[in-house]
């Protein structure tokens, strides 16, 4: 069963599908942030482990959510499965309605990151039990922003196969593994894993071995065993010789006074291999930053081989429907803008 993308329609489709006897699988598809989208599997069992997981984590009385992520994705079902367990049915499309306002939601940095200009939102935010925050790198200053304003973040970390967030501040939830593989990949097993991917042996091999899945993360478990997550592996490129993890490039980005969003890309060059590209949305009040500006301002900071060689200055960042930064349309318009 893939959940619908009309949220009234998926409340009521997940809610026939806990109540079945024999429920069909789930499907969902991956957002496609970095390729090709995958269909992945995922039983009832699996995301009831995460729900009662997550809610034991959080450590509050079971409370409503509120759904302002598509229901489609992985994010959106466990929002309205984790408030239809407890008892509730979800808020759609806002933080309150008829039977009151919601305890608890779920957002992607994006979302957060547009509203904290918001009194209303803040006010609505700030007054919840939690509001997870995954899919995506966690800007530190957006999180200090956030808990300055009263807004209690917890960090996620998963993905579609995994049921969704299955590592919370750095901390697996009750009953899932976490693993460093020897090439720093991060692995993860437990009772949240998916069965597979929908029509592709091939992957699921590739991907689903002996019990753990496979991600496409460096990762590394700190002094205190907390996960820390790098980057994606393929988020490193090699420029003139030189591995530049782009995390890293990015996150310096962002701390520019001018610079209120940022990611960085690789892409082909003929000189370099391939050559480090900002994308930016600057600061309102602000004039555009410079391509030799912010070259100078990452190299304060990392080794000038890492600063950026290519830049694009854009009104917003490109979004898929998850609210994910859309990758692929980075690097387009970065071909179609060039250097600034």
């Amino acid at each position: 069963m893939r959940p619908s993308d009309d949220p009234a329609v998926a409340v009521d489709q997940l809610s026939a599908w806990l109540e079945a006897d024999e429920p069909q699988r789930l499907l969902i598809e991956t957002s496609g942030s970095t390729g090709r989208p995958k269909r992945v599997v995922l039983t009832r069992e699996a995301v009831l482990a995460s729900v009662h997981a997550s809610a034991r984590r959080l450590g509050t009385l079971p409370g409503r959510w509120a759904l302002v992520l598509p229901s489609s994705y992985v994010a959106g079902v466990q929002v309205i499965v984790r408030s239809l367990v407890a008892g509730w049915r979800p808020v759609l499309g806002g933080w309150a309605d008829d039977a009151g306002p919601a305890a608890y939601t779920s957002l992607v940095p994006t979302q957060l990151h547009r509203m904290l200009p918001s009194a209303d939102d803040v006010a609505a935010l700030a007054a919840m039990e939690a509001v997870l925050l995954g899919g995506g790198p966690i800007d530190p200053a957006l999180r200090r922003a956030a808990e300055e304003a009263g807004i209690r973040v917890v960090a996620t970390y998963g993905a579609s196969e995994t049921a969704g967030g299955c590592v919370y501040d750095g901390v697996p939830l009750d009953g899932v593994a976490v693993g460093i593989a020897a090439d720093g990949r991060v692995r993860l097993g437990g009772p949240t894993i998916f069965a597979g991917y929908d029509g592709d042996p091939e992957l699921t091999a590739q991907t689903l071995v002996d019990g753990w899945y496979l991600t496409s993360d460096a990762g590394r478990l700190d002094e205190d065993g907390h996960l820390q997550v790098l980057g994606r592996l393929d988020d490193v490129v090699v420029s003139g010789g030189v591995n530049v993890p782009l995390p890293a490039v990015a996150a310096r980005l962002r701390e520019h006074p001018a610079v209120a969003q940022a990611e960085a890309v690789g892409v082909p060059d003929d000189e370099w291999g391939q050559a480090v590209a900002a994308v930016v949305v600057r600061h309102p009040g602000h004039a555009d930053p410079s391509l030799d500006e912010l070259r100078d301002w990452v190299a304060t900071a990392h080794p000038r081989s890492w600063a950026p060689r290519h830049l694009v200055v854009l009104p917003e960042l490109p979004l898929l429907a998850n609210g994910k930064v859309d990758r692929q349309a980075l690097l387009a318009a970065v071909e179609a803008g060039g250097a600034a």
